[in-house]
This record gives C-alpha cells, structure tokens and sequence, in this order.
C-alpha cells in the first residue's frame, strides 16, 4: 500500500508540472499576438514618421547629440568646475560649474527612419557638453528685439540659449532664448516683415550674459567658442551679440574686430529686420581655455587662437627668447607674479620678489581686475617668460604668453589638485607653454592660524568637499591666504629657468 500512495503522488505531480507548462507556452502565444498588434515595428514607415513629427512639433523630442563618445567621458569632469564656475549675483572672482539644472535650450531634432537620414546633421544640435549650436543656410531674416530667426527652408520651430554652459540653470537665466521658425506667411507664425537690411556675412548670435566678467568665462564661455565658430569665415561673420553689455564688448572688441569685418550689432535692442544667405546661433564649446583641432574644419588649434591675439592686441613675442641686444635688460628672463587682494594673496609678495631677483629674473608685479585694460595687461604678460600665481581668474592671462614661457600654478591648500589641473595645467600644453606647479602645504596657509590642528578643515579636506561646491569654495578659495616657503619656490623657480632658453646661454 505504501509503494503504491508513493506512485500516485508521483502521478499527481508529472500532471501538475505538465498542466504548468501548458499554461506557459499559452501566455508566450498569447503576448506573441499582442505585441504584433501593437508593436510600431509592424507600421508603415509614413505613419512612424508622422507621429514623430507630431511629438516634435510639441517640443517633446530632445537634441540630437553628436558626439556620444565624446559626452560620457566628459560627464566625470562636469563635476570638477574650476573655482570661477560657481558665482553668486556680484562676485567677480568665482564662477558657474556645471551641476545646474537642464533650464537651457529646448531645442528639438526629427528623429529618423533611415541610416542615411540618421547621419544627417539636425539644423540645432548638441556641439558638445555644454553648448547647443544651430546652422541654416537660405532666406534668413533676424529680427532681434523678438529674438526670432525666421529661415527658408526649415519645416519646424527650434529654440536656443546661445551660451556655452547649457546645463547651468544659474547662468542660462542671464541668457535669452532665441527661436528658429520657418519663414511662413501662414495662419502658424505671424507674418514676416521685409528686409531692411542685407548682408552677404554669415549671421553669428552669441550671448555675453552668463557669467562674463570674469576673465576665465570670458574665455572659455565665449571668446574661444567664438574662435571656433567664426575662424572658419574668415571674417565673412558678423557678430550679433544678445544680453549685450557695452562695457564687456567694448573690453574685448579688438579680438571681435579680427574675428569680423563687419559692425558687430546689439541685437535685442536692434529694430532692423536683418537679412543674411546664412546664420549659426551659439558658439560651439571644446574644452576648459582650448580648441580640439581634431574638430574645426580645416585642423586650427589653440595655437591659431593665440595667433589671432596677438594680432588683435599687438603682441610683439611670439617666443620666450632673450633679447639679442647684450645691454638690453630683456637678456634676462622676466618673472611676473600676479597678485591678488581679495582672497588667496601672497602674504611674502615682496621677500618673493627678492628672491626671485637673487636668481637673476627681472621681476614685474601685476594686478589684474575688472577695470584693466586688457591690451595693455596682455602686453606685460606677452613680455614675461615665467608667470607665477595662485590658482584664480588672473592665470587666464596665460594666453599672453610667449610660447616656450612657463606658467607656475601655485595651489592652494585642502585637495585641490583636480581644480588646478582641469583649469590651467590641461590647456597649458595646448599653449606650447610649461607648466609647473607649487603646492601650499599646512604651514604655508592662513587656514591652519584660523582652524584647530584637529578641524577637519585641516586634517581631512575631502571631508568638506563632500559638502558641495560652495562650502569647498567659502573654505578653501575665500578663506585662504598664503606664504610659500621661499627655499622650496627658490627650487621651483630654478627649474623654470632650466626650461628656458635664457638658462642655456648663461
């Protein structure tokens, strides 16, 4: 009897496992009808594209992006924005980083159903990280107090900020936003005035809101991207600036004046309806002060950028080399330090300025702020062959310098190496410049007079980076001054000699 309950449970269970599976392959037969009913892969390719079309004139659909590889490496150093890249309204000499919120452009892209039309470029597209760009070619008129482009042909409304930091929501609610729209006299946009004036230039619109004012943004926000954007005109572009500032564009407009041949233009308070063959809209943004000549159209670099400059602002050196005249005080190399008031000075500028004599330097200080010109600071960094500062706006003027000249980084203390290398090291090799750097130590920082030698602040600064940017920057950036260690900068600068063709002839 035992033998045969064990049969019949065995029975009972084959049953149950066969009933089971039964009921699998009927739900599996039954989602397999499903899908083919709903799935759009069974759909003629008129009526995808329609749908899609429809979302796109919604605004739904997000920007094409180009350059896929390029975007996930660069997404780990969005997070390590120099100090210049978190600015509260009124400072001058700290900035925006990327960590905003994706408050800028809406612009939207066709999506597409072939391989062929896939790799054809989108009129607004993403240029990179941190910038959006729009091109067209036709019958563009730019009517700039609307901030409206309306081009023919184009099939449907796009929309831009047309700065370099797209994911920054502080500094896109300094930019306006400009729109793209078919030119139509149609019942769907309002009615297109005529042209009042012509031009045979490309259209450029560019913003100076954001965060210029400060040198570092200034340059790479906006006049680099510009370089990059314009370069390939040769002078065919005009400039048309939104958010417009006469006090900033007045500051920078011989570099605007070698990009373009043409009147550069106020555009949101310009009442002309302006007429062009064709118009780009943003800047195209590569990397922290420096051009990817892997990207630009004919392979022009940061090398090309510092060409222009030194054209644009009479620049005499293109070389750090002695002078050949054997009296000339330019046979001896020149040190300039860039001082600072603020935050992060010198507190031993002049014992600093000895010492550096004592090797033989020809020692100049300078003290850049918003109010210099820049023609004529650039023309004391151009006569320098070694520029010495601690980590700030002012070592932006390293695009003065000669190429062959060394730039010393002097960072400051609490584990910013990451910030000094993405902001000034990095660029410096695209410069043809050297690049040195000094270290404050413990004993070298005002920090270790204003906390306990047990304060996190001292003993673990990752601690406090791990606040957030604007603790880091309130601790590390405002709070500190220095005093290098004379011996230990005494071998730094050495070194910069060594690398100097001065050096060699004596």
């Amino acid at each position: 009897m035992k033998s045969n309950r064990n049969l019949t449970r065995g029975d009972g269970r084959r049953l149950g496992n066969a009933t089971l599976i039964a009921f699998m392959l009927g739900s599996l037969l039954v989602l397999s009808l499903v899908r083919a009913r709903f799935s759009p892969i069974g759909k003629p390719g008129e009526a995808i594209k329609t749908e899609e079309q429809e979302a796109m004139r919604k605004g739904s659909v997000k920007m094409e992006t180009l350059e896929a590889g390029d975007e996930a490496a660069a997404s780990a150093a969005a997070a390590e924005e120099e100090e210049e890249t978190q600015p509260k309204a009124g400072d001058t000499t700290a900035g925006g980083g990327g960590g905003g919120g994706g408050a800028s452009s809406a612009a939207v892209a066709a999506a597409s159903t072939t391989a062929t039309d896939h790799l054809t470029k989108p009129v607004c597209y993403e240029s990179s990280r941190r910038s959006d760009t729009c091109e067209a070619t036709g019958d563009v008129r730019v009517h700039g107090r609307s901030q409206t482009i309306h081009i023919s042909p184009l099939e449907q409304e796009w929309k831009v900020k047309p700065y370099c930091r797209k994911h920054d929501a502080f500094a896109l609610s300094h930019v306006k936003e400009w729109a793209l729209r078919p030119l139509s006299t149609a019942d769907t946009y309002p009615a297109v005035p005529h042209c009042t004036v012509n031009s045979s230039a490309t259209a450029f619109v560019l913003s100076t809101g954001g965060f210029t004012g400060n040198p570092f943004h200034d340059y790479t926000d906006v006049l680099i991207p510009a370089f990059i954007t314009a370069h390939r005109f040769a002078g065919e572009v005009q400039f048309l600036v939104s958010s417009f500032k006469s006090w900033w564009t007045n500051r920078y407009m011989q570099i605007f004046q070698r990009l373009s041949k043409y009147e550069l233009v106020d555009i949101d308070n310009d009442d002309e309806v302006r007429c062009y063959r064709s118009v780009v809209v943003g800047p195209t943004f590569h990397k922290e002060l420096g051009v990817d000549a892997s990207r630009t159209p004919s392979g022009y670099s940061m090398v090309d950028f510092r060409t222009m400059l030194r054209g644009a602002l009479g620049l005499e050196r293109a070389v750090a080399e002695p002078s050949g005249d054997r009296w000339d005080i330019r046979r001896r190399p020149r040190l300039l330090i860039i001082s600072r008031r603020n935050s992060r000075a010198f507190l031993n500028e002049r014992a600093m300025a000895d010492m550096a004599m004592s090797l033989g330097f020809d020692v100049r200080l300078g003290e850049p702020d918003i109010s210099t010109d820049v023609s004529k600071f650039a023309r004391l960094v151009n006569s320098a062959d070694v520029m010495v500062g601690v980590h700030g706006a002012g070592l932006t003027n390293m695009v003065f310098l000669p190429a062959g000249a060394v730039l010393i980084q002097v960072v400051p203390y609490g584990g910013l190496e990451w910030l000094a290398r993405g902001t000034f090291k990095e660029p410096a090799a695209d410069m043809q410049i050297h690049y040195l750097e000094y270290m404050i130590q413990l004993d070298e920082t005002t920090l270790s007079e204003q906390y306990p030698k047990d304060d996190p602040v001292l003993k673990d600064p990752y601690s406090i980076h791990k606040q957030g940017w604007n603790a880091l920057k309130m601790v590390y950036l405002d709070k500190q001054n220095v005093r290098p260690h004379l011996g230990r900068l005494k071998n730094t600068f050495m070194e910069a000699l060594k690398l100097l063709p001065h050096g060699h002839t004596n």
